[in-house]
């Protein structure tokens, strides 16, 4: 695999090619207030870009992750979780604007991020690893605002892209065209406890002086892979927004400085088979062939998604940022957050979070998902039309008033017809897909996307359910299951 040009790893780093392979997460499932290591069962308190599995949800175990039917990342034996906190910009009038990640764009896609999973033995050479069953950890302080240079303080960095000097602590002081995020995670585990009460103590950093390379401590004496996170923030738009003597970006959780960037990772990973690569990248450079790893595409990483949990704004233009977190400088750490008035937990899928029109008594048609499209090779290719104000009433009556079996939009204003529908383009249950393009007649409805086509069907008998209906019914379900489970994991 060779990694893309928007994840090529920062040259400073110096790794070995034989040391590393990479997770390439090309999108991502949402940005959410969810945080089920620190917050579960309720909003966290700010909004966090999040990949991986779509087992992801506000409780989550290892076979929670293991079920996951699609991943926004690459490597399929991996259906493990990665977030990180979502960046603004925040304008002279006082309203945050959400920055892009590299990858978004007004198509329907969303930018990810790469994982790298760094071969760093120590002086001894140590056998790496893998994360077993449930293992989840956190790297970072949301309320730090200072600058330190312990081991935790130059785990996180910033790259200004297209800008003047090195990376710093701090978010960069000056226009980039991006800004790198990036973050060390601790690499030494105690051997015992998948997680503990701040989701830091089960590991720690190296010593010796090396915080990514050092040898272990006697008190956490197992060496993991160790974990770096790389995102990176499309600021270009923003260059000639400046004003004021402060840099003008924001992390989610009220963090003007940078200090406070934290990542958090659930393992999701088939356990035997990281092993493996581990093993094998400890004397190969070509260790993902050897590890016989299956690559998800980047179009079937891009059409996993999940419904948003909560019905609130968290992209566009915001009033505030989402969740009470008041925008600090330090140097004083910032002071948490616990009495935020968040939002009911919406775990049942509705029109307004998915964007889908019910259309089962209007027009007898039913919602059955976004599917894969194919230009040239049309998904429903028995009669088409186009328009600047399409909808996916007009669409459905299109396609009624021929007798078609399946209705579809795509790419905010194009509508297909057709009687069957693939198998291989069938939507993937669980997940929303790429189906995020507003439709050119109506800003409140999804018609389909780039490569993505939101498909209804006509019903049989003249009554039917959404078909996104039942599987928030199964959610529900699940969800329910969860909450009588609610023990701490």
């Amino acid at each position: 695999m060779k990694p893309s040009r928007l994840f090529a790893l920062a040259a400073s780093l110096a790794i070995p090619a034989s040391s590393t392979f990479v997770v390439q997460c090309y999108s991502r499932l949402f940005d959410q207030r969810a945080d089920p290591i620190v917050s579960p069962n309720v909003a966290s308190e700010h909004v966090h870009t999040i990949s991986g599995g779509n087992g992801f949800n506000v409780t989550m175990n290892y076979n929670k992750a293991r079920a996951s039917k699609c991943s926004t990342c690459n490597i399929k034996k991996d259906l493990s979780n990665y977030w990180s906190s979502k960046l603004y910009f925040t304008a002279q009038n006082g309203s945050f604007l959400s920055v892009p990640i590299i990858g978004d764009n007004n198509q329907g896609n969303l930018g990810g991020m790469a994982i790298y999973y760094l071969y760093r033995g120590g002086p001894k050479n140590d056998k790496l690893r893998a994360f077993p069953p449930d293992f989840r950890m956190m790297a970072g302080d949301s309320l730090k605002r200072h600058e330190t240079d312990d081991f935790a303080g130059r785990a996180v960095t910033h790259r200004c892209v297209g800008g003047n000097g090195p990376e710093t602590k701090s978010l960069p002081n000056q226009p980039c065209d991006q800004i790198r995020a990036q973050i060390t995670f601790p690499s030494c585990w105690d051997g015992k406890n998948t997680d503990s009460a701040n989701h830091k103590t089960h590991v720690v950093y190296p010593k010796n002086g090396n915080y990514n390379g050092g040898e272990c401590p006697s008190s956490h004496p197992v060496h993991l892979v160790t974990l770096f996170y790389e995102v990176y923030y499309d600021t270009k738009g923003f260059k000639n927004m400046w004003y004021g003597d402060k840099q003008p970006f924001v992390f989610a959780n009220g963090d003007g400085t940078g200090y406070g960037y934290h990542g958090d990772f659930i393992n999701g990973w088939d356990v035997p088979a990281l092993q493996k690569a581990l093993d094998i990248c400890g004397e190969d450079a070509d260790c993902e062939s050897r590890a016989s790893f299956t690559m998800r595409t980047q179009s079937e990483a891009q059409e996993c998604k999940l419904a948003p949990l909560i019905n609130e704004p968290v992209s566009g233009v915001l009033a505030a940022l989402p969740g009470c977190n008041p925008v600090t400088y330090g140097p004083a750490d910032a002071s948490p957050q616990s009495t935020c008035a968040a939002p009911k937990l919406n775990l049942k899928a509705s029109p307004e979070t998915l964007g889908y029109v019910d259309v089962t008594k209007s027009k007898a048609y039913r919602y059955v998902g976004c599917g894969k499209d194919v230009a040239g090779q049309r998904t429903l290719n028995a009669a088409w039309t186009s328009s600047a104000d399409m909808t996916v009433d007009k669409c459905v009556d299109f396609c009624k008033s021929r007798a078609f079996g399946y209705a579809g939009v795509e790419y905010a204003g194009e509508c297909y017809c057709g009687n069957s529908v693939a198998s291989n383009r069938a939507p993937v249950v669980g997940s929303v897909g790429n189906c995020l393009m507003k439709c050119s007649g109506n800003k409140k409805q999804v018609c389909g996307g780039a490569g993505a086509i939101s498909l209804y069907q006509a019903c049989k008998g003249g009554s039917c359910t959404n078909a996104v209906k039942r599987e928030s019914r199964r959610l529900a379900a699940v969800d329910l299951e969860r909450a009588r489970a609610a023990a701490p994991l």
